[in-house]
């Protein structure tokens, strides 16, 4: 094995990956989202429109209402089931 120390400098300019922080609120809402239904790569784009066509408090109903009520399987296909739900007109 090679266990040699590297040289400071070395360290130093290492090349870091910059993650840009989101934008817009509905933003970081949607990665939330995304992560934590586990959304699929090809249907991230629509998680983002969802939260930016709808309001903060209606997608997080929504979320927590697929974490009730669907405690297996595929999680964020409940949720654009209850997000496309719309309000009865009273």
């Amino acid at each position: 094995m090679d266990n040699e120390f590297q040289a400071i400098g070395e360290v130093f300019s290492a090349k870091k990956k910059k993650v840009k922080p989101p934008a817009y609120e509905w933003q970081e809402l949607a990665l939330r989202v995304i992560a934590e239904l586990r959304v699929p790569n090809n249907k991230r784009n629509s998680v983002f429109k969802v939260c930016k066509q709808n309001g903060r408090h209606a997608v997080e109903k929504a979320l927590n209402d697929t974490k009730e009520l669907c405690l297996s399987g595929s999680g964020w296909k409940y949720f654009f089931k209850i997000i496309d739900r719309k309000p009865p007109v009273v």
